[in-house]
Formats: structure tokens, C-alpha cells, sequence
């Protein structure tokens, strides 16, 4: 009788020990970046009129076309090194759930030209430098009060003067560097 008193204590405790020994994995794939706009922390693409990109948040990479494919990268081509992610629109993808965003590019193109600008957009976090740097005016533009700061969202791709460094060469598959991000105003 005692033996089996110890089995069945053994075993509850083993029943009790597996219990415990499941845990629940949250992944958070895909935060939004700094620059994203509030209130779409669900959407996975954003397109970037201005820069005819697309931003996907699960992968933290831009996606644009370049030598004759789309690429998949951590920094928008060298000709865009100044463009403000911060001051740009962001056309928040809600209704796309594959995961070739550009699929439908000739029609985004058309749709949101370069230039283009929905309503005002809060992005998520400040911009980095003296503040947020994005004062609205009553037309929904922003105007860059924050000249001469970088405004490279991960820390360590740009000198004290902003600039950004890179190259646009690389494979389809490559995820390096590729010049910089941001918009001269």
C-alpha cells in the first residue's frame, strides 16, 4: 500500500512537472518601426509613395525594384540616403496579406503618386535628434525643423553629419547595407 502511495505521489508529481513545463511562446514578429504610423501595429506593408518602396514590418526590410528585380533590403537605395521616413507618407497596406506586396505596384503607383499625402500621420515613436522635429501645419505637411540630423532609425549606420554608407550591390537575397533612408526637405 505504501509503494503505491509513492507511485501515485510520483506520478502527480511528474503530471504537475509536465504542466509546468509548458510555456507559452509569445513571438512578437515584426515591432513597427519608429517612423511607422500609430495605430497599425497588425499591418505587416506599408508603401512609401515618395520612394515607390514598400516597408515590410515583419521583416524590417524595404522592399524595391532595382537592376531588373525586387529586392528585399535594410535600406532604401543610395539615391534615397536623405529621405525623412519620419516626414513621409506611409500608405498603411491593410487589406494585402501575401508576401509579395508589389504584386499590384503598377496600381500603387498610379493610385498614390510620388508627392502624395493622405491625412496628417503620427508616427510611433520621435525622430531621433533634438526632439520629434515634425511640426504639422493646418494643411497635414510636415516641415523639418531638426536639419542636419541623421535620421537612421538603427543606430550605428551614420556619421555625426547624417550621411549613410553603403552601396546598392548585392544579390536578391542580400539584406545588407544599401546607402541610407531619409528625405531632404
Amino acid at each position: 500500500m505504501k509503494t503505491i502511495r509513492l507511485i501515485l505521489a510520483g506520478m502527480m508529481l511528474l503530471a504537475g512537472g509536465a504542466m509546468q513545463a509548458q510555456v507559452s511562446v509569445n513571438v512578437n514578429i515584426g515591432v513597427p518601426p519608429p517612423w511607422g504610423p500609430v495605430g497599425f501595429t497588425d499591418v505587416r506593408y506599408y508603401y512609401l509613395p515618395d520612394v515607390e518602396a514598400y516597408y515590410d514590418v515583419h521583416s524590417s526590410v524595404f522592399i524595391y525594384y532595382t537592376g531588373g528585380v525586387w529586392v528585399h533590403r535594410a535600406y532604401l537605395p543610395g539615391m534615397y540616403r536623405n529621405y525623412d521616413l519620419y516626414g513621409g507618407y506611409k500608405v498603411v497596406m491593410r487589406d494585402y496579406h501575401g508576401t509579395t506586396p508589389y504584386k499590384n505596384f503598377k496600381e500603387y503607383k498610379k493610385k498614390y503618386a510620388k508627392g502624395y499625402h493622405g491625412g496628417a500621420q503620427k508616427t510611433i515613436g520621435e525622430r531621433p535628434g533634438k526632439g520629434n522635429g515634425v511640426k504639422n501645419t493646418h494643411d497635414g505637411n510636415h516641415e523639418n525643423k531638426d536639419k542636419g540630423h541623421g535620421n537612421d532609425y538603427k543606430s550605428g549606420h551614420s556619421n555625426d553629419k547624417g550621411n549613410y554608407h553603403g552601396n546598392e550591390k548585392g544579390t536578391k537575397s542580400d539584406q545588407g547595407h544599401d546607402g541610407g533612408k531619409g528625405k531632404k526637405k
